[in-house]
């Protein structure tokens, strides 16, 4: 789907490619403003980042970059450079409300979600409170109280860190499942691989699910995981997995094929829900 962006007065639209799910092609059709592209923050680094809203579900996106060098993208009667491809994959939305609660926490009492979720900067942060199951979400992440049929929230570090556990295991899982090498012998220009995955050592998925999972929260969280998942300290002759780097998928995805990046763009983000 290709989507008109603004470049400002005397500039012709510019216009970019995005890979979409099948059932998002009808959202804008269906209500005005179906689909929303807004500034949220990265819970990773804390800068802002562009998610997309499906607001018929609604159901959230975060935005991966696919680049190679020398392509371009021709579109109805226009040549578009730079032939950026963008992947909208769904999201788990908790990774972004635990920036949230990890930050009200600093005030030790419960709170209603409605005064966690505020941001001065990112004011659209609020749409993240009409996503549907929330409270389901929240009780793998906080504890719970209600006070006159009101809830009330607080962040739980072990709750959270027996969550992430299970997200880097279904992480492992997806990873094994499209024979993805993450042995230390693997140069990053052959990042995805068809060899047997019996090659890699269990400690190197756990090591690389880890990363990945990691460019969702902040860097104490994924320390805080990294030993409870008791992953030891990597020799220093074995290449650093990805982790704690907001453009780590943006790296890696621009070594892959659009095919490829595709798959594991959609293996992946099951992961993440």
């Amino acid at each position: 789907m290709a989507a008109g962006v603004d470049c400002g007065e005397g500039t012709s639209a510019r216009q970019h490619v995005f890979l979409v799910p099948e059932y998002l092609k009808d959202a804008s059709k269906k209500m005005k403003s179906g689909l929303m592209f807004v500034k949220l923050v990265n819970p990773c680094s804390g800068e802002g980042a562009i998610y997309l809203f499906n607001m018929c579900l609604p159901q959230l996106f975060e935005i991966k970059v696919f680049k190679e060098k020398n392509h371009s993208w021709f579109i109805n009667e226009s040549v578009q450079s730079g032939g950026l491809l963008h992947f909208a994959t769904p999201m788990d939305p908790l990774f972004l409300l635990l920036h949230y609660l990890i930050k009200a926490d600093r005030e030790g009492k419960f709170q209603p979600l409605d005064q966690v979720v505020m941001d001065d900067v990112f004011p659209n942060c609020i749409l993240l409170l009409k996503l549907p199951e929330l409270e389901k979400l929240l009780r793998h992440v906080t504890e719970e109280k209600e006070i006159d049929k009101k809830k009330y929230y607080k962040y739980s570090k072990e709750k959270t860190l027996k969550w992430l556990e299970k997200k880097v295991n279904q992480t492992m899982a997806a990873l094994k499942t499209n024979n993805v090498n993450v042995g230390a012998r693997v140069q990053s220009t052959a990042f995805f691989s068809g060899d047997p995955v019996s090659s890699d050592k269990e400690e190197d998925y756990i090591r690389y699910a880890h990363g990945l999972i990691s460019d969702y929260i902040p860097k104490e969280l994924s320390d805080d995981l990294s030993k409870y998942l008791k992953l030891p300290e990597p020799p220093a002759s074995v290449p650093n997995p990805p982790s704690k780097n907001p453009c780590h998928c943006k790296m890696y995805y621009g070594l892959l094929s659009h095919d490829l990046a595709s798959l594991l763009c959609s293996r992946l983000a099951n992961c993440l829900l």
